[in-house]
């Protein structure tokens, strides 16, 4: 038997036994942070959201970030986040309504063929779809359904799904307060299952600052073992890694580069900063999103003094 055994349980309470016996039972109380996190959804004042901010970064990091000067990469995305108001930033951030501005920016051509768009799972006609399609909500990351054989997809299960990736709590905006998913109307749309896609294994993430392409960040072997690397604008790979690990595959620069990097300049010529994402398929482009906060500005560079290197290439306005 142990002399002294302390218990934790789920819902924040301790209990703390001696010789066997429970001597003392109480219940930790919840940090500042957690306190106004847990509210998010009641709504904060701006102080309450920057307070969040600063300590959900602290919470990754180690230390509080600098929002009067910030000096490194995560830094500066996290005071983007707090002062950084573009409307057109909710429009791009929209997985629906983004699709009419890149129409109109590059054109149409580059869009994956939309089958249709609706506010309510219930209101899918899925007899009306083919066989092959992808399903999505349109206001955060990983809310997809893809499907490659409809006789085999459970309708009802499918609709559950969706509703629940539709409920107000699910808003990208309350998981790291990345503002321009905030005001998003939830909405699920199908796309063309592009069968070359599946089988695209990279991702052309470019982050630009002012729309001038500054390095790229690509997705390799997506379906089968994930990694990343970070290039440069003349595509020499950059000698760090964030969150994922390196490829060591050798990744042949596509004859549509220059085109790769003409296009996102286009499409984030409006922002501060923002990254576009494009896949390449027989030397064929396809838009992908556009992101403004990488990873919410809340992973690690390794090593760290990428971080700082990446920073300084973001001017930031002066004024909030």
């Amino acid at each position: 038997m142990k002399i002294y055994k302390k218990e934790r349980l789920p819902d924040g309470q301790r209990h703390i036994y001696l010789f066997g016996k429970k001597i003392i039972s109480y219940k930790k109380r919840p940090s500042k942070f957690r306190t106004l996190f847990d509210k998010r959804f009641d709504g904060l004042t701006d102080k309450q959201v920057k307070y969040c901010i600063e300590h959900q970064f602290k919470r990754r990091f180690g230390y509080l970030p600098n929002l009067d000067d910030p000096k490194t990469f995560n830094e500066k995305l996290q005071w983007l986040k707090l002062y950084h108001r573009n409307p057109l930033m909710t429009v791009c951030a929209d997985k629906v309504a983004v699709r009419d501005f890149v129409a109109e920016r590059i054109g149409s051509e580059y869009l994956i063929p939309c089958l249709g768009v609706w506010d309510n799972p219930d209101d899918i006609d899925f007899d009306k779809l083919p066989d092959k399609f992808v399903l999505k909500v349109n206001w955060g990351s990983g809310q997809n359904i893809i499907v490659k054989d409809k006789s085999k997809l459970d309708l009802e299960e499918a609709k559950k799904k969706l509703a629940h990736w539709m409920q107000p709590k699910k808003n990208h905006y309350y998981y790291a307060f990345e503002w321009s998913y905030k005001d998003i109307k939830p909405k699920i749309i199908a796309e063309k299952y592009m069968e070359e896609l599946n089988e695209n294994l990279i991702d052309w993430k470019i982050f630009c600052n002012y729309g001038k392409p500054i390095f790229l960040f690509l997705g390799i072997d997506r379906f089968k073992d994930l990694r990343f690397n970070f290039y440069d604008t003349n595509f020499n790979q950059l000698p760090f890694k964030q969150h994922y690990k390196n490829s060591d595959k050798k990744i042949e620069k596509p004859e549509c580069f220059d085109k790769l990097l003409e296009l996102a300049e286009k499409l984030t010529k409006d922002f501060i900063h923002a990254r576009a994402d494009f896949y390449v398929v027989n030397n064929k482009i396809y838009f992908g999103e556009i992101t403004f906060f990488h990873f919410a500005g809340l992973h690690r560079f390794d090593p760290p003094e990428w971080d700082r290197k990446l920073g300084d290439l973001l001017v930031l306005p002066k004024d909030k």
